[in-house]
């Protein structure tokens, strides 16, 4: 029997879906357009996928996006404690828009308060940036290189520098920018909600 303790990998997900639907890796393969040999080695966690595939999965097979971050098993008792993910940049799912490239972390992790992201901002202006995004929850943005300014619904902007961080409502308005003098900046930002569907809000800021 499996360990109750351990979170779901992608490839328990995988097969999960796979074995609900009754397809076979060749008929799963067909349906989402992703080679079998692809498929078989993430479900044997020999392989994570790129956002643009989950994304891809996700249409093929008509299934949230956050479906592939949170296995719903029906159980709505607390999860046992004491679980714990590596989060590097090379297992992470990359995500790139026209101001920012994101790299969610320990996505391994289902069902989390938290979802932590290291982000390298690449707008300029808030003009640049457009309109300012809002979603739920609260988020905490820590920069880590160069310099950023925070632009929100309801303060003036205000910059902070290498070593700086900013905790903030994430339903008022906001955008991250790069201060001038510089090209581009890494921050390392952590979304937190109470409420479920956090991952499909992030997701849905991306298009």
């Amino acid at each position: 029997m499996a360990d109750r303790s351990t979170p779901p990998t992608l490839g328990t997900v995988m097969k999960g879906i796979r074995s609900r639907n009754g397809w076979t890796l060749k008929e799963m393969s067909a349906k989402s357009g992703i080679p079998v040999s692809t498929l078989s080695k993430v479900e044997h966690d020999r392989l994570t996928l790129s956002y643009d595939k989950l994304q891809q999965l996700s249409q093929r097979l008509s299934i949230r996006m956050s479906d592939l971050f949170a296995e719903d098993d029906g159980d709505s008792a607390p999860r046992v404690t004491g679980r714990r993910s590596i989060g590097t940049i090379d297992q992470a799912v990359r995500v790139t828009t026209d101001n920012y490239d994101y790299h969610y972390l320990c996505t391994d992790l289902r069902q989390k308060r938290m979802i932590p992201i290291i982000t390298r901002i690449r707008a300029h202006s808030a003009r640049e940036f457009g309109d300012l995004v809002r979603h739920q929850g609260e988020e905490f943005i820590f920069v880590l290189e160069g310099e950023v300014e925070i632009h929100t619904e309801f303060y003036d902007p205000v910059a902070l520098k290498t070593g700086q961080g900013i905790y903030l409502d994430s339903s008022m308005g906001h955008a991250y920018v790069v201060a001038e003098g510089f090209e581009e900046a890494l921050v390392l930002g952590v979304c937190s909600s109470a409420d479920d569907g956090l991952m499909d809000s992030l997701m849905s800021l991306h298009g």
